[in-house]
């Protein structure tokens, strides 16, 4: 596999968690359900989710242009 083929393999399988979690989100928000444990644990999955794919956004190094 090339590099970009990992990258693009990788950053699928987090935007999928990402799209998951947020959907799940948007379902209690929907219900107008807004606190709990269901609440807490899907905020917490799609904070996670954001922020690890962020942090593999920040750790790709790029060419410097010249």
């Amino acid at each position: 596999m090339s590099k970009t083929d990992d990258f693009r393999f990788h950053a699928q399988e987090l935007i999928v968690d990402l799209d998951a979690a947020t959907t799940e989100m948007m379902k209690l928000i929907s219900a107008h359900q807004f606190s709990g444990p269901e609440w807490d644990r899907v905020t917490q999955w799609q904070h996670e989710a954001y922020e690890r794919w962020m942090a593999y956004l920040n750790e790709r190094t790029y060419p410097v242009p010249q």
